[in-house]
């Protein structure tokens, strides 16, 4: 019986480890009360992408870039307002294509959880990684 218990029990804490790493994964929602105004499709899509490069425009690079050029604010803010529908919304698909590659910091993360699973694994399974010159 004791023999059975063991195995068990590392089964058990192996599926309980995997579990909360899968649950830990899960990204954050947000919700939110939304406004009972009906927009249509074009000014929905609109917005989106004046919100995204609004924020795009915040960030502290982009700023001192544009003071460094000699812009100001509300110069920007500006010419944002004179674009077009078609315009904003390609200003955004190049925005988004800019931002695919990311920091980095994604891949470290993904690299260092892979790297704790396989140590909680040897763990679990008593395996032992011996290394000898």
């Amino acid at each position: 019986m004791k023999k059975m218990k063991r195995p068990f029990t590392r089964l058990v804490a192996g599926y309980l480890i995997l579990a909360m790493c899968v649950m830990g994964m899960a990204p954050r929602v947000y919700a939110g009360l939304v406004s009972s105004e009906i927009l249509t499709s074009h000014q929905a899509d609109r917005i989106t992408d004046l919100a995204k490069i609004q924020k795009v425009m915040e960030t502290k690079i982009i700023k001192e870039r544009l003071k460094e050029l000699g812009f100001t604010q509300k110069e920007v803010q500006a010419r944002l307002d004179r674009l077009n529908d078609q315009q904003t919304h390609q200003l955004a698909l190049k925005i988004d294509d800019l931002r695919v590659g990311g920091s980095g910091f994604e891949v470290l993360v993904v690299t260092l959880l892979i790297g704790i699973l396989v140590g909680v694994w040897f763990y679990v399974t008593g395996h032992r990684v011996v290394v000898t010159e």
